[in-house]
Protein backbone atom coordinates (compact mmCIF):
# COMPACT_ATOMS: atom_id res chain seq x y z
CA UNK A 1 0.00 0.00 0.00
CA UNK A 2 1.35 3.15 -1.08
CA UNK A 3 2.07 5.51 1.78
CA UNK A 4 0.65 9.25 2.07
CA UNK A 5 2.30 11.99 0.66
CA UNK A 6 4.51 13.69 3.05
CA UNK A 7 3.41 17.44 3.16
CA UNK A 8 5.47 19.85 1.62
CA UNK A 9 7.05 23.49 2.97
CA UNK A 10 8.49 25.70 1.07
CA UNK A 11 10.99 28.36 2.63
CA UNK A 12 11.50 31.31 1.03
CA UNK A 13 14.53 33.34 3.08
CA UNK A 14 18.02 34.93 1.16
CA UNK A 15 19.70 33.71 4.72
CA UNK A 16 20.98 30.01 4.09
CA UNK A 17 21.89 29.80 7.75
CA UNK A 18 17.53 30.24 8.19
CA UNK A 19 16.63 27.84 4.97
CA UNK A 20 19.15 25.32 6.94
CA UNK A 21 17.96 25.63 10.53
CA UNK A 22 13.99 25.70 9.20
CA UNK A 23 14.61 23.21 6.81
CA UNK A 24 16.15 20.70 9.57
CA UNK A 25 13.47 21.39 12.16
CA UNK A 26 10.86 20.59 9.47
CA UNK A 27 12.35 17.94 8.33
CA UNK A 28 12.42 16.25 12.55
CA UNK A 29 8.82 16.80 12.02
CA UNK A 30 7.88 14.71 9.34
CA UNK A 31 7.75 17.61 6.80
CA UNK A 32 9.37 17.57 3.04
CA UNK A 33 11.14 21.04 2.53
CA UNK A 34 12.18 23.37 -0.51
CA UNK A 35 14.24 26.30 -0.07
CA UNK A 36 14.55 29.48 -2.42
CA UNK A 37 16.46 32.73 -1.76
CA UNK A 38 14.29 35.27 -3.71
CA UNK A 39 10.39 35.88 -4.84
CA UNK A 40 11.30 34.66 -8.61
CA UNK A 41 12.26 31.62 -7.42
CA UNK A 42 9.59 31.10 -5.30
CA UNK A 43 7.04 31.50 -7.65
CA UNK A 44 9.10 28.75 -9.89
CA UNK A 45 8.99 26.48 -7.04
CA UNK A 46 5.08 27.24 -6.85
CA UNK A 47 4.86 26.23 -10.37
CA UNK A 48 6.66 23.17 -10.72
CA UNK A 49 5.41 21.37 -7.33
CA UNK A 50 2.81 21.05 -5.02
CA UNK A 51 3.41 22.61 -1.84
CA UNK A 52 1.38 22.87 1.23
CA UNK A 53 2.74 25.60 3.13
CA UNK A 54 4.77 28.67 2.57
CA UNK A 55 7.32 30.10 5.19
CA UNK A 56 8.31 33.67 3.94
CA UNK A 57 10.87 36.57 4.45
CA UNK A 58 9.45 39.86 4.22
CA UNK A 59 12.80 41.34 2.60
CA UNK A 60 15.17 40.19 0.55
CA UNK A 61 17.10 43.16 -0.07
CA UNK A 62 19.07 45.94 1.49
CA UNK A 63 16.32 48.06 1.96
CA UNK A 64 13.89 46.56 4.64
CA UNK A 65 10.54 48.23 3.77
CA UNK A 66 9.08 44.89 3.49
CA UNK A 67 7.85 45.88 -0.10
CA UNK A 68 8.97 42.62 -1.74
CA UNK A 69 7.88 40.42 0.82
CA UNK A 70 4.25 42.05 0.29
CA UNK A 71 4.43 41.41 -3.32
CA UNK A 72 5.47 37.96 -3.14
CA UNK A 73 2.49 37.37 -0.69
CA UNK A 74 -0.04 39.25 -3.45
CA UNK A 75 1.59 37.29 -6.15
CA UNK A 76 1.31 34.21 -4.18
CA UNK A 77 -2.39 34.11 -3.25
CA UNK A 78 -3.37 35.40 -6.49
CA UNK A 79 -2.11 32.29 -8.19
CA UNK A 80 -2.99 29.96 -5.14
CA UNK A 81 -5.59 31.72 -3.04
CA UNK A 82 -5.88 28.54 -0.72
CA UNK A 83 -2.26 27.88 0.34
CA UNK A 84 -1.77 29.23 3.45
CA UNK A 85 1.63 31.63 4.04
CA UNK A 86 3.22 32.26 7.57
CA UNK A 87 5.26 35.23 7.49
CA UNK A 88 9.00 35.52 9.31
CA UNK A 89 9.68 39.01 10.65
CA UNK A 90 11.01 40.93 13.88
CA UNK A 91 9.41 42.60 16.28
CA UNK A 92 10.59 46.01 15.27
CA UNK A 93 8.65 45.19 11.82
CA UNK A 94 5.61 44.07 13.64
CA UNK A 95 3.17 46.38 11.56
CA UNK A 96 4.61 44.98 8.29
CA UNK A 97 3.72 41.21 9.72
CA UNK A 98 -0.01 42.67 10.29
CA UNK A 99 -0.17 43.98 7.06
CA UNK A 100 0.87 40.80 5.26
CA UNK A 101 -1.71 38.93 7.70
CA UNK A 102 -4.12 42.01 6.66
CA UNK A 103 -3.21 41.15 2.91
CA UNK A 104 -3.95 37.51 3.07
CA UNK A 105 -1.11 35.80 5.65
CA UNK A 106 -2.52 32.85 7.89
CA UNK A 107 -0.12 33.93 10.64
CA UNK A 108 3.34 34.71 11.21
CA UNK A 109 6.44 34.25 13.62
CA UNK A 110 9.12 35.97 14.67
CA UNK A 111 13.03 35.68 14.14
CA UNK A 112 14.35 34.30 16.31
CA UNK A 113 11.92 31.52 17.00
CA UNK A 114 11.24 28.86 19.42
CA UNK A 115 11.50 25.44 17.40
CA UNK A 116 8.24 24.13 19.59
CA UNK A 117 6.02 26.93 19.04
CA UNK A 118 6.97 26.71 15.38
CA UNK A 119 6.17 23.10 14.91
CA UNK A 120 3.21 23.51 16.70
CA UNK A 121 2.02 26.58 14.59
CA UNK A 122 3.14 25.20 11.12
CA UNK A 123 0.92 21.34 12.33
CA UNK A 124 -1.82 23.27 12.87
CA UNK A 125 -1.84 25.22 9.87
CA UNK A 126 -1.52 22.11 7.77
CA UNK A 127 -4.53 20.32 9.97
CA UNK A 128 -6.71 23.70 8.14
CA UNK A 129 -5.86 22.21 4.92
CA UNK A 130 -8.67 19.78 3.82
CA UNK A 131 -11.48 21.17 1.89
CA UNK A 132 -15.09 20.56 1.90
CA UNK A 133 -16.14 17.40 -0.38
CA UNK A 134 -16.24 19.38 -4.08
CA UNK A 135 -19.99 19.02 -5.43
CA UNK A 136 -20.21 17.18 -9.29
CA UNK A 137 -22.19 19.71 -11.71
CA UNK A 138 -22.90 18.85 -14.83
CA UNK A 139 -21.94 22.66 -15.97
CA UNK A 140 -19.29 25.50 -14.48
CA UNK A 141 -21.77 27.14 -12.15
CA UNK A 142 -21.90 31.33 -11.86
CA UNK A 143 -19.76 32.32 -9.11
CA UNK A 144 -22.65 33.16 -7.00
CA UNK A 145 -24.24 29.64 -7.36
CA UNK A 146 -20.94 28.15 -6.96
CA UNK A 147 -20.71 30.24 -3.31
CA UNK A 148 -24.11 29.45 -2.42
CA UNK A 149 -23.62 25.30 -3.08
CA UNK A 150 -19.99 26.06 -1.34
CA UNK A 151 -22.25 27.49 1.62
CA UNK A 152 -24.23 24.19 1.70
CA UNK A 153 -22.00 22.06 1.57
CA UNK A 154 -20.53 23.40 4.81
CA UNK A 155 -23.79 23.66 6.08
CA UNK A 156 -24.52 19.96 5.16
CA UNK A 157 -21.06 19.22 7.87
CA UNK A 158 -21.12 21.71 10.60
CA UNK A 159 -23.56 24.03 12.37
CA UNK A 160 -22.95 27.68 11.69
CA UNK A 161 -26.74 28.81 13.20
CA UNK A 162 -26.64 32.95 13.31
CA UNK A 163 -23.99 33.33 10.92
CA UNK A 164 -24.95 34.63 7.88
CA UNK A 165 -23.48 35.02 4.59
CA UNK A 166 -22.30 33.58 1.60
CA UNK A 167 -19.03 35.82 0.36
CA UNK A 168 -15.75 33.83 -0.20
CA UNK A 169 -13.88 35.55 2.58
CA UNK A 170 -17.37 34.47 4.82
CA UNK A 171 -17.29 30.95 3.31
CA UNK A 172 -13.35 30.62 4.02
CA UNK A 173 -14.03 31.78 7.89
CA UNK A 174 -16.23 28.86 7.96
CA UNK A 175 -14.00 26.42 6.45
CA UNK A 176 -11.27 27.34 9.41
CA UNK A 177 -13.62 26.36 11.99
CA UNK A 178 -14.47 23.67 10.75
CA UNK A 179 -11.47 22.46 10.95
CA UNK A 180 -9.97 23.62 13.93
CA UNK A 181 -13.37 23.19 16.08
CA UNK A 182 -12.77 19.65 17.01
CA UNK A 183 -9.41 20.25 18.38
CA UNK A 184 -8.09 22.05 21.53
CA UNK A 185 -5.77 24.67 19.90
CA UNK A 186 -6.18 27.81 21.16
CA UNK A 187 -7.62 30.92 18.91
CA UNK A 188 -7.72 33.93 18.40
CA UNK A 189 -10.55 35.89 16.40
CA UNK A 190 -9.59 39.39 15.09
CA UNK A 191 -12.20 41.93 13.41
CA UNK A 192 -13.65 45.17 14.53
CA UNK A 193 -16.40 45.79 16.50
CA UNK A 194 -19.71 44.34 15.87
CA UNK A 195 -18.22 42.42 12.81
CA UNK A 196 -19.85 38.89 14.48
CA UNK A 197 -16.78 37.77 16.48
CA UNK A 198 -18.68 35.92 19.42
CA UNK A 199 -20.71 34.06 16.98
CA UNK A 200 -17.77 32.72 15.59
CA UNK A 201 -16.40 31.46 19.12
CA UNK A 202 -20.09 30.21 19.58
CA UNK A 203 -19.42 28.39 16.35
CA UNK A 204 -16.33 27.24 17.48
CA UNK A 205 -18.11 25.94 20.77
CA UNK A 206 -20.85 23.98 18.69
CA UNK A 207 -18.60 21.74 16.63
CA UNK A 208 -16.55 21.04 18.95
CA UNK A 209 -16.60 17.49 21.15
CA UNK A 210 -16.83 19.92 24.20
CA UNK A 211 -20.64 21.08 22.91
CA UNK A 212 -22.54 19.54 25.34
CA UNK A 213 -20.59 21.48 28.03
CA UNK A 214 -20.51 25.63 28.62
CA UNK A 215 -19.26 28.12 26.99
CA UNK A 216 -18.54 30.63 29.45
CA UNK A 217 -17.89 34.05 28.12
CA UNK A 218 -16.20 37.34 29.74
CA UNK A 219 -15.79 40.69 28.53
CA UNK A 220 -11.75 40.87 29.72
CA UNK A 221 -12.37 44.77 29.77
CA UNK A 222 -15.15 44.82 32.31
CA UNK A 223 -13.06 43.20 35.21
CA UNK A 224 -11.57 45.11 37.56
CA UNK A 225 -7.91 44.60 38.61
CA UNK A 226 -8.62 44.14 41.92
CA UNK A 227 -11.58 41.53 41.12
CA UNK A 228 -9.56 39.54 38.49
CA UNK A 229 -8.46 36.55 40.69
CA UNK A 230 -11.89 36.19 42.28
CA UNK A 231 -13.74 36.26 39.04
CA UNK A 232 -11.45 34.09 37.44
CA UNK A 233 -10.79 31.58 39.86
CA UNK A 234 -13.41 32.19 42.01
CA UNK A 235 -12.38 32.21 46.12
CA UNK A 236 -13.18 30.59 49.80
CA UNK A 237 -15.20 31.79 52.32
CA UNK A 238 -13.36 34.27 54.30
CA UNK A 239 -10.91 34.83 51.66
CA UNK A 240 -11.02 38.59 52.53
CA UNK A 241 -14.40 40.50 54.47
CA UNK A 242 -16.95 40.12 52.04
CA UNK A 243 -16.66 36.40 51.00
CA UNK A 244 -19.11 34.65 53.05
CA UNK A 245 -19.37 32.09 50.91
CA UNK A 246 -17.33 29.55 48.56
CA UNK A 247 -17.46 31.15 44.76
CA UNK A 248 -16.65 29.14 41.56
CA UNK A 249 -14.76 31.45 39.24
CA UNK A 250 -14.92 31.37 35.25
CA UNK A 251 -12.21 29.26 34.39
CA UNK A 252 -14.00 25.85 36.86
CA UNK A 253 -17.30 26.64 35.55
CA UNK A 254 -15.82 25.99 32.07
CA UNK A 255 -14.30 22.97 33.21
CA UNK A 256 -14.49 20.60 30.18
CA UNK A 257 -16.22 23.32 28.17
CA UNK A 258 -14.90 26.53 26.31
CA UNK A 259 -13.69 29.88 27.80
CA UNK A 260 -14.33 33.12 25.70
CA UNK A 261 -11.82 35.58 26.55
CA UNK A 262 -13.72 38.53 24.26
CA UNK A 263 -12.08 41.68 24.18
CA UNK A 264 -8.55 40.05 25.22
CA UNK A 265 -6.41 43.33 24.41
CA UNK A 266 -7.98 45.24 27.51
CA UNK A 267 -6.55 43.07 29.69
CA UNK A 268 -3.71 44.83 31.90
CA UNK A 269 -0.23 43.47 31.96
CA UNK A 270 -0.38 42.30 35.77
CA UNK A 271 -3.26 40.17 34.73
CA UNK A 272 -1.86 38.73 31.74
CA UNK A 273 0.78 37.02 33.93
CA UNK A 274 -2.21 34.62 35.92
CA UNK A 275 -4.10 34.10 32.97
CA UNK A 276 -1.12 33.04 31.05
CA UNK A 277 -0.48 30.48 34.57
CA UNK A 278 -3.78 29.05 33.22
CA UNK A 279 -2.88 28.32 29.87
CA UNK A 280 0.44 27.14 30.11
CA UNK A 281 -0.79 23.95 32.94
CA UNK A 282 -4.46 24.30 33.15
CA UNK A 283 -4.20 25.08 36.86
CA UNK A 284 -5.47 27.74 39.04
CA UNK A 285 -6.12 28.33 43.10
CA UNK A 286 -8.99 30.04 43.84
CA UNK A 287 -8.30 33.19 46.28
CA UNK A 288 -7.91 32.35 50.03
CA UNK A 289 -7.58 28.04 48.97
CA UNK A 290 -4.68 25.69 50.05
CA UNK A 291 -5.18 23.65 46.83
CA UNK A 292 -4.42 23.86 43.24
CA UNK A 293 -7.29 22.72 41.07
CA UNK A 294 -7.06 21.21 37.26
CA UNK A 295 -9.35 22.90 34.99
CA UNK A 296 -10.06 20.91 31.43
CA UNK A 297 -10.50 24.27 29.43
CA UNK A 298 -10.40 25.17 25.32
CA UNK A 299 -9.68 29.11 25.22
CA UNK A 300 -10.71 31.16 22.62
CA UNK A 301 -10.08 34.73 22.63
CA UNK A 302 -11.17 37.85 20.45
CA UNK A 303 -10.43 41.74 20.06
CA UNK A 304 -10.38 44.68 17.28
CA UNK A 305 -7.36 45.40 18.15
CA UNK A 306 -4.22 44.11 17.00
CA UNK A 307 -2.50 42.22 19.38
CA UNK A 308 0.94 41.79 17.48
CA UNK A 309 1.25 45.78 17.57
CA UNK A 310 0.64 45.79 21.73
CA UNK A 311 3.36 43.12 22.32
CA UNK A 312 5.69 45.37 20.26
CA UNK A 313 4.52 48.56 22.09
CA UNK A 314 5.17 46.46 25.46
CA UNK A 315 1.55 46.30 26.49
CA UNK A 316 0.92 42.57 25.78
CA UNK A 317 2.89 39.73 26.91
CA UNK A 318 4.66 38.07 23.85
CA UNK A 319 4.64 34.42 26.17
CA UNK A 320 0.57 34.86 26.49
CA UNK A 321 0.39 36.21 23.00
CA UNK A 322 1.48 33.07 21.52
CA UNK A 323 -0.37 30.69 23.75
CA UNK A 324 -3.77 32.52 22.61
CA UNK A 325 -3.15 33.10 18.73
CA UNK A 326 -2.01 29.33 17.82
CA UNK A 327 -4.44 29.96 15.15
CA UNK A 328 -5.78 33.13 14.16
CA UNK A 329 -9.18 33.72 12.33
CA UNK A 330 -9.76 37.32 11.03
CA UNK A 331 -13.22 38.19 10.08
CA UNK A 332 -13.77 40.35 7.57
CA UNK A 333 -15.66 43.72 7.63
CA UNK A 334 -19.14 44.30 6.54
CA UNK A 335 -17.72 46.58 3.97
CA UNK A 336 -15.47 44.33 2.85
CA UNK A 337 -18.56 41.35 1.72
CA UNK A 338 -21.12 43.69 0.65
CA UNK A 339 -22.70 41.14 -1.60
CA UNK A 340 -23.86 39.52 2.19
CA UNK A 341 -25.68 42.69 3.22
CA UNK A 342 -28.94 41.43 1.54
CA UNK A 343 -28.97 37.87 2.98
CA UNK A 344 -28.22 39.74 6.05
CA UNK A 345 -30.49 42.90 6.32
CA UNK A 346 -33.53 39.94 5.62
CA UNK A 347 -32.55 37.59 8.01
CA UNK A 348 -31.98 40.04 10.49
CA UNK A 349 -35.51 41.93 9.82
CA UNK A 350 -37.05 38.54 10.26
CA UNK A 351 -35.98 38.35 13.77
CA UNK A 352 -36.33 41.26 15.13
CA UNK A 353 -40.06 41.47 14.10
CA UNK A 354 -40.58 38.33 15.51
CA UNK A 355 -38.76 39.76 18.98
CA UNK A 356 -41.59 42.43 19.09
CA UNK A 357 -44.16 40.60 18.16
CA UNK A 358 -44.65 41.86 14.89
CA UNK A 359 -45.85 40.74 11.72
CA UNK A 360 -43.55 39.62 8.88
CA UNK A 361 -41.47 42.63 7.33
CA UNK A 362 -39.85 42.98 3.84
CA UNK A 363 -37.27 45.50 2.18
CA UNK A 364 -37.97 46.86 -1.41
CA UNK A 365 -35.11 46.21 -3.81
CA UNK A 366 -34.44 50.20 -3.53
CA UNK A 367 -33.96 49.89 0.07
CA UNK A 368 -31.44 46.57 -0.30
CA UNK A 369 -29.58 48.69 -2.77
CA UNK A 370 -29.22 51.43 -0.50
CA UNK A 371 -28.44 49.06 2.50
CA UNK A 372 -25.60 47.60 0.41
CA UNK A 373 -24.08 50.71 -0.58
CA UNK A 374 -23.62 52.34 3.04
CA UNK A 375 -19.90 52.54 4.46
CA UNK A 376 -21.99 50.81 8.05
CA UNK A 377 -18.95 51.62 10.09
CA UNK A 378 -20.60 49.19 12.97
CA UNK A 379 -20.55 46.48 11.18
CA UNK A 380 -23.20 44.08 11.41
CA UNK A 381 -24.35 45.73 15.18
CA UNK A 382 -24.82 48.72 12.98
CA UNK A 383 -27.00 47.21 10.37
CA UNK A 384 -29.12 45.48 12.82
CA UNK A 385 -29.56 48.86 14.90
CA UNK A 386 -30.51 50.58 11.58
CA UNK A 387 -33.17 47.69 10.59
CA UNK A 388 -34.78 47.95 13.66
CA UNK A 389 -35.19 51.35 14.66
CA UNK A 390 -36.30 51.46 11.45
CA UNK A 391 -38.99 49.19 11.66
CA UNK A 392 -39.99 50.58 14.80
CA UNK A 393 -40.48 54.36 13.63
CA UNK A 394 -42.46 53.33 10.27
CA UNK A 395 -44.74 50.89 11.18
CA UNK A 396 -44.92 49.40 7.73
CA UNK A 397 -44.92 46.03 6.77
CA UNK A 398 -42.59 47.14 3.70
CA UNK A 399 -39.71 48.99 4.40
CA UNK A 400 -38.30 51.18 1.21
CA UNK A 401 -35.24 53.47 0.89
CA UNK A 402 -37.41 56.51 2.02
CA UNK A 403 -37.91 54.77 5.29
CA UNK A 404 -34.35 54.22 5.96
CA UNK A 405 -33.50 58.12 4.86
CA UNK A 406 -36.50 59.52 7.20
CA UNK A 407 -35.45 57.36 10.37
CA UNK A 408 -31.47 58.57 10.24
CA UNK A 409 -32.93 62.20 10.21
CA UNK A 410 -35.04 60.94 13.22
CA UNK A 411 -31.83 60.19 15.13
CA UNK A 412 -30.21 63.19 14.37
CA UNK A 413 -33.10 65.30 15.18
CA UNK A 414 -35.21 65.58 11.76
CA UNK A 415 -38.50 66.80 12.17
CA UNK A 416 -41.30 63.99 12.45
CA UNK A 417 -45.01 63.30 14.55
CA UNK A 418 -45.00 62.71 18.05
CA UNK A 419 -45.97 59.18 17.23
CA UNK A 420 -43.46 58.47 14.58
CA UNK A 421 -40.41 59.91 17.24
CA UNK A 422 -41.31 57.48 19.93
CA UNK A 423 -41.80 54.57 17.48
CA UNK A 424 -44.70 52.88 19.82
CA UNK A 425 -47.89 52.46 17.51
CA UNK A 426 -49.76 49.31 18.05
CA UNK A 427 -46.70 48.65 20.95
CA UNK A 428 -47.69 47.09 23.98
CA UNK A 429 -46.08 49.23 27.54
CA UNK A 430 -43.82 45.93 27.75
CA UNK A 431 -42.71 46.55 23.80
CA UNK A 432 -42.21 50.01 24.61
CA UNK A 433 -39.66 49.41 27.71
CA UNK A 434 -37.60 46.19 25.82
CA UNK A 435 -37.39 49.12 22.89
CA UNK A 436 -36.17 51.94 25.19
CA UNK A 437 -33.78 49.27 26.92
CA UNK A 438 -32.52 48.14 23.51
CA UNK A 439 -31.77 51.28 22.44
CA UNK A 440 -30.07 52.61 25.78
CA UNK A 441 -27.43 49.38 25.16
CA UNK A 442 -27.06 49.95 21.89
CA UNK A 443 -26.02 53.53 22.48
CA UNK A 444 -23.74 53.14 25.60
CA UNK A 445 -22.53 49.98 23.73
CA UNK A 446 -23.54 47.62 26.85
CA UNK A 447 -22.43 49.32 29.64
CA UNK A 448 -24.57 48.92 32.29
CA UNK A 449 -23.79 51.82 34.49
CA UNK A 450 -24.37 53.97 31.79
CA UNK A 451 -27.49 52.70 30.52
CA UNK A 452 -28.56 52.05 33.99
CA UNK A 453 -28.23 56.16 34.38
CA UNK A 454 -29.82 56.72 31.35
CA UNK A 455 -33.34 55.47 31.78
CA UNK A 456 -32.93 56.39 35.77
CA UNK A 457 -32.64 53.15 37.07
CA UNK A 458 -30.49 51.31 40.06
CA UNK A 459 -28.17 47.88 38.49
CA UNK A 460 -30.32 45.61 40.40
CA UNK A 461 -33.69 47.00 39.15
CA UNK A 462 -31.86 47.32 34.97
CA UNK A 463 -30.63 43.87 35.54
CA UNK A 464 -34.27 42.22 36.59
CA UNK A 465 -35.18 43.93 33.29
CA UNK A 466 -32.44 42.64 31.53
CA UNK A 467 -33.66 38.98 32.03
CA UNK A 468 -37.57 39.47 32.09
CA UNK A 469 -36.66 40.88 28.46
CA UNK A 470 -34.74 38.15 27.29
CA UNK A 471 -32.05 40.58 26.34
CA UNK A 472 -28.85 40.65 28.36
CA UNK A 473 -26.00 42.37 27.11
CA UNK A 474 -24.83 39.43 25.38
CA UNK A 475 -27.81 40.20 22.80
CA UNK A 476 -25.65 43.52 21.58
CA UNK A 477 -22.33 42.07 22.27
CA UNK A 478 -22.76 39.04 20.38
CA UNK A 479 -21.92 40.52 16.81
CA UNK A 480 -18.93 42.29 18.83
Amino acid sequence: MESPRKHCILIVDDDSAVQVSLALLLKQAGYATVCSDDPAQALAALARQPIDLVLQDMNFSLHTSGDEGLQLLAAIKQAHPALPVLLMTAWGSIGLAVRGMQAGAANFFTKPWDNTQLAELVRATLDTLTPPAPLATSAAPSPAASHTAERRALDARFDFTGIVGEHPRLLQVLATIGQVAATRAPVLILGESGSGKELVADAIHRNSPRAQQAIVKINMGAITPTLFESEMFGHVRGAFTDARTDRKGHVASAHQGTLFLDEIGELNRSDQVKLLRVLQDQTYQAVGASRTERADIRVVSATNRELAELVAAGDFREDLFYRLNLITIRLPALRERRSDIALLARHILTDVARSYGLGPATLAPQALEWLTAQPWPGNIRQLKQTLERTLLLVGKTELKQADFIAAGQHEHGGTASANRRLGVDGMTLEQVERHMIAHALDQHQGNISRVAKALGLSRTALYRRLERHGLGTAEFENQS
